[in-house]
């Protein structure tokens, strides 16, 4: 195939950016998103130019540093895959493809398509943990019993790889299914009941303090989520802080 790719080049957080234009040819229908960005980085370090900064690390859809914005989708036109799971063959030859970086004030861009979401990451120290006795005396997780429905609603809400795709595409660029989803896979197991009150109360409050919007009830996030994360997970985080809010 033979692309037209209009990338967003910045060269750092305060430069002002642009989308450039750039031909790429003989790309395989196999190849994957990602390996299409390496054949064009291969072709720019030839003639001497400064390759396209882009986040990868595993390529297998788990650790979601892939997050990129094409053609005005987070992680590309198909569903439940982060951007190294999407192929070429979705496209065409002789389209044009716009790639963007995520665009949020709580997610500053780096450069080209590189974003910094540490934000994320002080939402989760601000209460993504359990308290665990290391005593010596320790109970095995596995004698506490748990419903098989609220074990596998955790598990689905653990799923959330925190890729931000939520925030990328939400009006307001909210954080309230990411939020949620972390909430969620504590609140559900008896081990997280110890910190529930402050948990939600303290991730709430830093993702606020992050610069996030607030909830559009569009629904557009869980749509875009890799991990296919529900909206029902914000239903429950929001009785978690009502209640929270209550207890004072």
């Amino acid at each position: 195939m033979n692309l037209t790719l209009k990338i967003w080049r910045q060269k750092g957080p305060q430069d002002k950016g642009g989308i450039v234009d750039y031909k790429v040819s003989d790309i395989s229908e196999h190849m994957s998103f990602l390996e299409m960005m390496d054949v064009l980085n291969e072709q720019l370090v030839n003639k001497g130019e400064e390759p396209v900064a882009f986040d990868h690390d595993c390529r297998e859809g788990i650790c979601g540093m892939c997050s990129m914005y094409i053609n005005g989708e987070a992680h590309g036109p198909n569903r439940g895959i982060t951007t190294c799971q999407l192929h070429m063959r979705t496209f065409k030859n002789g389209d044009t493809i716009y790639i963007e970086p995520f665009r949020a004030n709580a997610f500053p861009v780096i450069k080209d398509l590189v974003v910094d979401r540490s934000s994320f990451d002080r939402i989760q120290q601000a209460g993504g943990y359990i308290s665990v006795n290391t005593s010596g005396n320790t109970q095995d997780a596995n004698s506490l019993p748990i419903s098989k429905e609220n074990a596998d609603l955790a598990m689905d809400a653990a799923a959330c790889i925190g890729c931000g795709a939520c925030v990328a595409t939400c009006k307001n660029a909210s954080a309230m299914l990411f939020v949620s989803a972390k909430v969620s896979q504590f609140s559900l197991l008896p081990q997280g009941q110890v910190e529930a009150t402050d948990r939600v109360m303290g991730m709430v409050k830093q993702m606020d303090e992050e610069g996030f919007g607030n909830c559009t009830n569009t629904g557009a996030c869980e749509v875009e989520c890799p991990k296919g994360i529900s909206l029902d997970n914000i239903a429950r985080m929001n009785r978690e802080y009502f209640s929270a809010s209550a207890k004072g």
